[in-house]
């Protein structure tokens, strides 16, 4: 069997490479391009190693955890233990799931167990497995599991992110208490012109039992002109007419559009154990849904959590 070691050396070069890289984008460091580059040329010269039976001695354990600490060594340098300790598990778990990714997606391509049987050596009564793995077929799958394994990344950062953003929030209005979940949005700058008030948004399925439901269904339908005929007309609505307003905006579009709104009696948002109570402010609805999972079913005003009343004890 021919091994090529200029094939082997540039094949480890890249896959090092992109350990090193992803290493450094989890823990939020950003390698210098030659330091990259001389501490992935020592992981493929290290795998070499391999190459030549007299060199045995080099895949000692300690041999290979030395030349990992070498390897992030030189990439990122050395600030303090803990940081470090944090960069080295952060290699081994990418390499592991590179691996781990590698072999699931080798088994799964498999069209019949005969093949699987045939990666499976029994030795002594020991088990080893064989891979036939061209360089190609490397490359792409690493790419693959790499891809995934970074949209998760993403996904778990961008959760943890809104996790940070997430309230409880305490609706009185008419002598009932509402309780949904809120996501703080310093984006929202939506007032009522006229008396500058906040509007929170809210679904409306949270209030959908206290309104005439031929109301709701022109609100889930986005009917502004049947909603605004609606609340003139229908009788069980003048109970809320000292509390209804129209609150104009500009959509997405830019174009002006309005939403119906209403006075609560009072809007209690608990933040990070802080607790803001509110009476100035209005309750916007809308008639889809806000957020794709559920996590939260209001959108609610920064300024709603600048004055605290009290903590969570």
């Amino acid at each position: 069997m021919a091994v090529y070691a200029d094939v082997v050396f540039l094949r480890e070069l890249l896959f090092d490479g992109v350990i090193l890289l992803l290493t450094g984008w989890v823990r939020g460091m950003r390698p210098k391009p030659w330091k990259l580059l001389l501490a992935a040329a020592i992981g493929a010269s290290y795998t070499i190693a391999m190459l030549f039976p007299s060199l045995a001695v080099m895949y000692h354990f300690f041999i290979k955890l030395f030349v990992s600490c070498l390897m992030l060594y030189i990439c990122y340098g050395y600030y303090s233990l803990q940081t470090y300790m944090r960069d080295l598990i952060s290699f081994y778990m990418i390499s592991f799931v590179l691996a781990g990714g590698l072999m699931g997606i080798y088994y799964m391509l498999m069209s019949s167990s005969s093949k699987v049987w045939a990666t499976i050596i029994f030795i002594g009564g020991d088990v080893t497995t064989k891979w036939q793995m061209g360089t190609f077929y490397i490359i792409v799958c690493s790419l693959l599991v790499i891809y995934l394994w970074s949209h998760f990344i993403r996904s778990k950062r961008k959760q943890q992110l809104m996790q940070q953003h997430l309230a409880k929030v305490e609706l009185q209005l008419a002598g009932q208490v509402i309780h949904c979940q809120g996501l703080v949005d310093t984006g929202n700058q939506l007032y009522d012109p006229l008396t500058k008030t906040p509007v929170m948004i809210i679904e409306i399925s949270e209030l959908a039992h206290m309104l005439p439901p031929k109301l709701v269904e022109a609100l889930r339908q986005k009917d502004m002109n049947q909603v605004l005929k609606l609340i003139t007309e229908l009788p069980e609505m003048e109970r809320w007419q000292e509390r209804v307003r129209i609150v104009p905006y500009r959509g997405v579009n830019r174009n002006s559009q309005f939403m119906l709104a209403l006075k609560p009696d009072l809007v209690k948002v608990t933040h990070q154990d802080v607790v803001y109570d509110t009476v100035k402010v209005l309750l916007g609805f809308d008639g889809g849904q806000l957020s794709a999972d559920g996590s939260y079913q209001a959108i609610v005003h920064p300024s709603l959590i600048v004055h605290p009343t009290s903590t969570v004890s």
